[in-house]
């Protein structure tokens, strides 16, 4: 947080006169020390002018340095979090949270915050052979990577979901933790995210006798026995598609186990305990089944009992641009032990509750970014002084500020909105409708968020001038992991797909239920006056939204297709929107919470009928979107 600025204009506390308002050092004839007046120059300022006229290199250690924002206990400082709890726990759960995050944000402040940056400042390294030239393949990993470890253990980062201490209320206990934890985490937050979607697809299948032992270690709070997961999906072909791209071969051996063959091309958090993965299983004949009817999921330990790789070798780690503290490599499966877990051929179905968690865990992940940028942003404002006042005292500096918050707070309530659903679901509380409404919710709020983070970590690493681009602040850090969130777990265009794919599956149904959750959430709201204007531009947004809906239906896939994007926007804008006018229409809602609501209802809340307006997705449109792309390129004289 050092300044390079080089001149030296105050001393003792004081400003000197206008002499030392310019860095580079005048001469004397440029103060008035004639005769007479000479002798009234104080000792002080004499000695700023033997200073001014020393060698720069003989000076003393300049001073000038710029003061570092610090923020306090996470969980004490979030209004929001803080306002959202009280409004919706039931009090003796409320009671018992809230020590709980009170104590957890004073142990990250002092605890694992130090623990986060030396993740950072040493990341994993391999070493493939020994001195001897014997092959070990071992990924090296800190002493605070294995600390973040016991301690996600004992503060049950796993566990608390699974528990169901809090009934339905366990599941978004955990979130918020984990919210907590995140951008302190040192990328641990990610190996937690797999870990937590293994465990869920072990109890959704029943927990059987075989996985037992398994679902005990990824849910323990002892740090002996904690284990984490690994999640290796993608392959050589890489993508999303790994109904195509999946080539690993798992061949049955005589004790019922299988043999895995095939190349994981990027294998996150790759000194996790066990993973679950994906495999096409040889017949007799050794021939396997294409696409995904073909894929099957397995179980595996990373080790053997010995401490010896599973028939593994590692090739190499990722060079990734972020999530650097965390080891992502390419592995070699040769005959992995692995135990099937799925029915044979219906590995895809069985790890959609792993993808839903571990998106839920993306947008918490982007949320907890959020939230970080602008808690240090905003106590820098505090102390950085420009052009003779504070950054807080600059009007069009706080707007900045404000709209970023406004993104932010949006998207916290879109996350506990998810959260709270999920924990309906699994204390079989949750309505049909509720369960449509968190079958569209996850995608939608995965790909938004990952995009509001991308964005607002970058406005708000702005914010701080040249010192946001500076390595040891730690600023540029959370940037890039945060870049990454808009990818991993499907990018913004597969979910938009998905997002489809949820109203095919339920014939139209989650529709319904969207229109009439928020209509319902409106209705308590509108006869509040200060929320009319906010009311009344969200109902004008679902109007749109209805008759694009029913427009679009007649236009057939392409238009879809093209629409999709902007029509998940459009549903996270306005399912956001009106959870922020719900949370200010609370009768202690405070005056921020009114303007938040406001604010964010006065962007395009239904971007997708202004496009469907403007015929941008017509076939002709797609058809001059490639025109443009390739213009130029070797390729616009082939067929595409």
């Amino acid at each position: 947080w050092r300044s390079s600025a080089t001149c030296k204009p105050w001393q003792s506390g004081r400003i000197l006169p206008r002499v030392w308002e310019r860095c580079q050092p005048p001469s004397r004839k440029g103060i008035n020390t004639t005769a007479g007046q000479g002798q009234q120059v104080s000792a002080q300022k004499k000695q700023v002018l033997e200073d001014l006229e020393m060698p720069v290199a003989r000076r003393e250690t300049e001073t000038l340095f710029q003061e570092q924002p610090q923020t306090g206990n996470p969980y004490l400082e979030d209004a929001l979090l803080r306002s959202y709890l009280k409004t919706h726990l039931p009090p003796k759960v409320l009671e018992e949270v809230n020590q709980d995050l009170e104590r957890f944000g004073n142990r990250l402040l002092i605890k694992i915050k130090p623990l986060g940056w030396e993740c950072e400042l040493n990341p994993p390294v391999f070493r493939q052979y020994d001195a001897w030239g014997r092959r070990v393949d071992h990924i090296l990993t800190c002493s605070a990577w294995r600390r973040m470890k016991e301690i996600a253990a004992e503060e049950g980062l796993i566990a608390e979901a699974y528990e169901r201490r809090c009934s339905n209320w366990s599941r978004l206990h955990q979130a918020v933790k984990l919210y907590l934890f995140s951008s302190f985490s040192g990328g641990f937050n990610c190996p937690l995210a797999m870990t937590d979607g293994a465990a869920k697809v072990i109890e959704s299948l029943g927990i059987p006798g075989s996985l037992k032992n398994a679902f005990d270690h990824l849910t323990s709070r002892d740090p002996k026995k904690f284990w984490t997961s690994g999640q290796w999906m993608t392959e050589r072909r890489g993508g999303s598609d790994v109904a195509n791209g999946t080539e690993t071969v798992a061949r049955k051996q005589p004790d019922g186990t299988y043999r895995l063959y095939g190349f994981k091309w990027f294998t996150s958090a790759a000194d996790s305990d066990v993973t679950l993965t994906l495999a096409r299983v040889a017949d007799a004949e050794g021939q396997v089944k294409q696409g995904s009817s073909g894929l099957s999921l397995f179980f595996l330990k990373v080790r053997e009992e010995e401490g010896k790789l599973n028939s593994i070798q590692v090739q190499r780690l990722k060079d990734k641009l972020g999530t650097r503290q965390m080891a992502t490599a390419e592995l070699w499966l040769d005959g992995a032990k692995a135990e099937l877990i799925s029915a044979e051929g219906r590995g895809v179905a069985s790890i959609s509750n792993m993808l839903n968690i571990t998106r839920i865990h993306n947008v918490i992940g982007a949320v907890a970014s959020m939230r970080r940028m602008i808690s240090l942003s905003r106590e820098y404002a505090r102390r950085r002084v420009a052009f003779g006042k504070l950054l807080k005292d600059h009007p069009l500096h706080m707007q900045t500020i404000a709209r970023m918050e406004v993104q932010t707070r949006g998207a916290f309530l879109l996350l506990m909105e998810i959260v709270r659903l999920l924990g309906l679901v699994e204390t079989n509380m949750a309505s049909e409708q509720d369960q449509l409404l968190l079958r569209l919710l996850i995608p939608v709020a995965k790909l938004y968020t990952g995009k509001q983070a991308s964005a607002v970590v970058v406005e708000a690493m702005e914010s701080f001038g040249g010192q946001g681009y500076m390595e040891d602040t730690g600023l540029p850090v959370i940037v890039r992991d945060t870049l990454v969130l808009s990818i991993w777990e499907g990018t913004t265009n597969i979910l938009s797909l998905d997002v489809l794919r949820s109203l095919t599956k339920s014939q139209g149904q989650v529709m319904a239920v969207f229109f009439s959750t928020v209509q319902n959430k409106l209705e308590l709201a509108s006869s509040i006056a200060k929320l009319e204007p906010a009311v009344k531009q969200m109902q004008d947004a679902i109007s749109s939204l209805a008759q694009f809906t029913q427009a679009a239906g007649s236009k057939g896939t392409v238009t879809m297709e093209l629409a999709a994007r902007d029509f998940s926007y459009t549903l996270a804008r306005i399912y956001a929107g009106t959870l922020l006018i719900e949370h200010a229409a609370r009768p202690d809602a405070c005056s921020t919470d009114v303007s938040t609501a406001r604010r964010w209802c006065k962007q395009e809340l239904c971007p997708v009928a202004t496009e469907l307006e403007n015929s941008t997705y017509e076939a002709e449109e797609a058809l001059v979107d490639s025109a443009l792309v390739y213009e130029g390129s070797p390729a616009c004289g082939s067929r595409l």
